[in-house]
This record gives C-alpha cells, sequence and structure tokens, in this order.
C-alpha cells in the first residue's frame, strides 16, 4: 500500500489495521465498536500494560515494523503467562506521525496479529492517534482458567529456582546490532523478535509453581523482585547456566563475560519460577538456584550469585542514569 498515515487519514488507518485482525473464540465481539468483548469464564482477568516508544525500545533501522509488533506483543503475552494464565487478547494504543508510510503501520499490525496467533490471543482493538514519535501502548489480558495466580511473593525457603526459555540472547545480539553488524543472526533475530515460552507459565501453575516472574529487565533484577516480594534470599549457581558456545565467541570478541548477558540481559521474556524441591520438573526447566531462606530481618530479599553479590550489571532501569 502506497502513502502515509495522513493521507489515509485516521479512519481510513483503522479500516486498514483492523481488515487483517482475524478473532478467537475467547473474543465475543473484535474490532468496530466503542469497546470489545472478551469472555472471561473464569470470572476473573489478568491485565498488564507496557509502553514502547521509538529510540528508547525499538530503532526503525535495527528492527522491521513485523519485528516491533511481534516484539511488543511478546513482551506483554509473557507478562500474562508469568501469572500462570492463558493470553486471551490485546489492545494497542499506537501514535504516530502523520508522514508514516502506510506500510508500516500495516506491518507492524501483522507483527501483533501473528504474535498473537502463536500465544493463541487475539488484537480486539485501540486506538491511533497522531504524535511526533511513534509510541505503542499495549494492553493483554488472560484467563487463569480457574488456577490461583502465581505471584512473586510466594517463593518458601528450600525451594528450587528454574528457568525456561532463553536468557542473554536477546542482550547479546543488541551488542552485535550496536556495533553495526547483522550477525550471528540468530542472536539479532532474538532480540528483534523474542520467543518466550508462553505455554510453560500455566503449566508450572500446575507443577506447583510457589513463585514466578517474566524476565524482562534481567534475571538477577527480575528474581530480586521475586525475593523482595518474598522476604526470602535466593541463590544461583553460575555453573548451571547454559551459555551457548556461539554466545561466548561473541563476548570474547567485544570483550564482555557472556554470563553477563545470562544474568543481566533482558528482553529475552524467558520465565523464571520457584518450586518445591519435591517438584517433578520437565526438561524445558533448568533448575539454577536455591532459596536459601528467610530475608535478614528488617532487610530485603537479596540474589546472589554463588553465595556472593552480583556487583556487575544490575539489570534495566528506565530511570537510571
Amino acid at each position: 500500500m502506497q502513502g502515509t498515515v495522513g493521507e489515509l487519514g485516521e479512519f481510513g488507518l483503522i479500516r486498514e489495521l483492523t481488515a487483517r485482525l482475524p478473532l478467537t473464540p475467547a473474543v465475543e465481539l473484535g474490532p468496530g465498536d466503542d469497546a470489545a468483548v472478551v469472555r472471561a469464564p473464569d470470572s476473573r482477568v489478568v491485565a498488564t500494560t507496557d509502553v514502547l516508544i521509538e529510540g528508547r525500545h525499538f530503532r526503525r533501522d535495527w528492527s522491521t515494523a513485523y519485528d516491533v509488533g511481534r516484539k511488543s506483543a511478546a513482551q506483554n503475552l509473557a507478562d500474562i503467562a508469568a501469572m500462570g494464565a492463558v493470553p486471551t487478547a490485546i489492545l494497542l494504543g499506537l501514535v504516530v506521525p502523520a508522514d508514516l508510510p502506510t506500510t508500516w503501520a500495516t506491518e507492524l499490525m501483522d507483527g501483533l496479529r501473528d504474535e498473537c496467533q502463536v500465544a493463541g490471543a487475539a488484537v480486539v482493538g485501540g486506538d491511533v492517534v497522531r504524535g511526533d514519535t511513534i509510541t505503542l501502548a499495549i494492553t493483554a489480558l488472560g484467563d487463569l482458567q480457574g488456577r490461583a495466580p502465581v505471584t512473586r511473593s510466594g517463593a518458601q525457603p528450600g525451594d528450587v529456582v528454574a528457568v525456561t526459555g532463553w536468557l542473554g540472547w536477546s542482550a547479546a545480539g543488541l551488542t552485535v546490532l550496536a556495533r553495526g553488524f547483522r550477525s550471528p543472526r540468530a542472536f539479532v533475530e532474538a532480540h528483534r523478535r523474542p520467543e518466550p515460552p508462553y505455554h510453560a507459565g500455566p503449566a508450572a501453575s500446575e507443577l506447583g509453581a510457589t513463585a514466578m516472574v517474566d524476565v524482562s529487565d534481567g534475571l538477577v533484577a527480575d528474581l530480586g523482585h521475586v525475593a523482595a516480594a518474598s522476604g526470602v534470599d535466593i541463590d544461583l549457581r553460575a555453573a548451571d547456566f547454559d551459555v551457548p558456545a556461539q554466545m561466548a565467541d561473541i563476548g570474547q570478541a567485544v570483550g564482555v563475560d557472556p554470563l553477563v548477558w545470562v544474568l543481566s540481559g533482558g528482553e529475552d521474556h524467558a520465565i523464571a519460577a520457584t518450586f518445591p524441591a519435591s517438584a517433578q520438573l520437565p526438561a524445558r526447566w533448568r533448575v539454577v538456584g536455591n532459596v536459601v531462606g528467610p530475608a535478614r530481618a528488617g532487610a530485603r530479599g537479596r540474589v546472589t550469585v554463588d553465595g556472593a553479590p552480583w556487583d556487575r550489571t544490575a539489570g534495566w532501569d528506565h530511570f537510571a542514569e
């Protein structure tokens, strides 16, 4: 499609975007009315929201519009899965400049749609407005299907800590892109289009997970939220993490210990959870540590690595220098 979104107009753009969207059985009424209607048979709705801004969360010279759509959906749907819920729907708030090519917006929607299909969800509506900087505000919804939510506050002393999904791949890919390269492709693609293990979240709930978190800001940082909320200390074992040979090669080439990416790199959207020591975990889960005890009186829970504080990069913080 030729032209810009300004030439197409607000309602023409909405028609083009919504025409690309299939629905799922969970959606009773999709785009086109004042609001969508999504079934909630559990009587509870899991909800989360995120904002992505061009130049801060993505760059058009590094990622296609389709990549941005896949990534923006993935990081929200992963939060739903990390509560032990099944994703059902997302809503999109889209801010774009009038001179944006229409094809960029439609390819973005294709990416959103396709990532939702991977998770079993659907795009059910949203809003578009004119602005100077491309901004996406995503709201994701999910269904607990009768299960209790798995929060960050349930970890118990004696639990094991396990992870599933990729760790450090996105950070390694970002490092490669920042140095002007586009390979190794697997790591670059991991940054452009993360692949959260959506089904692992509800499955972890069934396996007896006591606490769970989406790894978006870095494993140490995100497990730090679990430790603080649960009032426990967590210790990770560096030797139990998988560092692929190619990641180690990238690290050697750029002078970075790849363990820093694994423990501090964000945006892989792996899932980390604590389980009772007696839990029988399938092979997709890698046990990497333990909840070693309650936090000291008057102290926040903390995360250590091999018994020592992790004094390297802690993880992503939007307001850090």
